[in-house]
């Protein structure tokens, strides 16, 4: 991830700046960082006195944790082909925990459990005269 430039070269591009040493621009090069940098550097020095760089942004905490993680491993424990749809709706039944299917593929992304998939496509008939021939073995 990008890290913020360091308070000590924010300082000397607005002390450049306030002893007129030259133009935004000349300032860029001079420090080698991008026009913008030293727009958006003087622009919030400007506005709230401010050297330093904005704060980053916090991560969320996710939303199916504790109890209702449990909840989402024994679901998926007692029916391996359950789907996203269907952990939602009964999450959702009991804890009255409401959560996207988005949010709910994450939880169990963060469980590392496998998921025995349905197939929701009858065989073909090409599969189908191949087991029937001997050829290969249908199991399911």
């Amino acid at each position: 991830m990008p890290v913020a430039y360091s308070t000590d070269l924010r300082t000397r591009v607005i002390d450049a700046w306030s002893a007129k040493e030259g133009t935004q621009a000349q300032l860029a090069k001079r420090f080698k960082v991008s026009l913008s940098f030293v727009k958006r550097v003087l622009h919030r020095y400007r506005t709230s006195a401010q050297k330093e760089a904005k704060p980053r942004g916090a991560t969320l905490a996710p939303t199916i944790n504790g109890e209702a993680l449990i909840l989402v491993q024994r679901l998926i424990e007692n029916k391996r082909d359950i789907t996203l749809e269907e952990l939602c709706e009964q999450l959702e039944k009991r804890t009255q925990l409401k959560v996207s299917k988005p949010t709910m593929c994450r939880a169990v992304q963060r469980l590392k459990m496998p998921r025995k998939k349905k197939h929701c496509m009858p065989l073909s008939k090409i599969l189908l005269l191949f087991a029937s021939s001997g050829m290969i073995t249908v199991v399911g």
